[in-house]
């Protein structure tokens, strides 16, 4: 097990986001389920927690009912090779979410989610300060991340 392992509390959707995000991404899966007993705020014998990995990542999820929700102060960032890669992540994660601006998006369960290209990190640090700056303020006029939009932004000059 890995040291630092996120920890995601659902109302009761534990299971359903587990499978949904083992879906999106590759070298993903669920791995345990543990199921509520007599005690707790879920029915007996329906989903209290699980691990699942993305990308090799490890995560945990519980049932913990309504108490706690998600917010935007904590993000997954994405680091994406291509614009393919972002377009397919981003079309699945924003799905019955909400798209934001700058590469975020808060999926169907309120997680908040930055699907940005390695490229953008790129060319926001060249040596270059009016380079940079016109790929700042491409990116913030984006919503998801062009790469072909910042690539034309840093050679316009």
């Amino acid at each position: 097990m890995q040291k630092i392992t996120p920890f995601l509390w659902f109302d009761n959707q534990a299971e359903e986001a587990m499978k949904f995000y083992t879906s999106i991404f590759k070298n993903s899966k669920v791995g345990t389920i543990s199921l509520y007993g007599e005690e707790g705020p879920g029915p007996k014998g329906t989903v209290m927690s699980g691990t699942f990995q993305l990308e090799g990542q490890e995560f945990m999820a519980l049932n913990g009912g309504p108490i706690f929700t998600f917010s935007q102060a904590i993000s997954f960032f994405v680091n994406c090779e291509t614009q393919e890669e972002v377009d397919e992540l981003w079309e699945k994660l924003s799905e019955g979410g909400e798209i934001q601006q700058c590469g975020w998006l808060k999926d169907k369960y309120g997680i908040s989610w930055q699907i940005i290209p390695s490229v953008l990190s790129e060319l926001l640090n060249n040596k270059d300060a009016e380079k940079s700056q016109r790929v700042m303020s491409s990116m913030l006029k984006m919503k998801k991340i062009d790469i072909a939009r910042l690539k034309q932004a840093y050679e316009r000059g």
